[in-house]
């Protein structure tokens, strides 16, 4: 079935985004604008459900707005975006794995400093010596 002339709400139902949300995608481009009812209010179409829905899937895989809006602007000149989206995709990919290594070494480090620090069985407090004490300290002159 295919729908047109939708509200703001209708679109925002249709695609899970909010109508604020949506009306922020028309301000910096990414959805264009529309036609508007004698009401004056805004009038979406299939074309604008399959965009919004191009613009989710591209933010689930971390891809920024300005990121997407280079796609997009692709696709909308009738290019095909497949070699800027996967030069994208490819940098997304290399930040993923930077970040996952980054968490690796964070997480090595605290379960070091968990295993140096441990509480003895016969006392359940940390040592007064511990690093840990040292991540909870505050500044000299900080707030109480």
């Amino acid at each position: 079935m295919l729908m047109t002339d939708m509200t703001v709400s209708e679109l925002g139902r249709r695609t899970g985004t909010t109508a604020d949300t949506i009306r922020y995608y028309q301000r910096i481009g990414l959805l264009p604008d529309v036609a508007r009812s004698p009401a004056g209010y805004r009038l979406f179409t299939d074309s604008d459900v399959e965009r919004l829905a191009f613009i989710k899937r591209a933010q689930r895989f971390g891809l920024q707005l300005d990121q997407i809006s280079e796609l997009l602007g692709v696709r909308d000149r009738g290019l095909c975006p497949c070699g800027h989206t996967r030069e994208l995709l490819t940098g997304r990919l290399e930040e993923l794995d930077e970040q996952l290594e980054s968490l690796s070494r964070l997480r090595a480090d605290i379960e070091h400093l968990l295993q140096g620090d441990s509480p003895s069985e016969a006392d359940d407090a940390w040592p007064c010596g511990s690093g840990l004490i040292e991540i909870g300290a505050r500044p000299k002159g900080g707030r109480k």
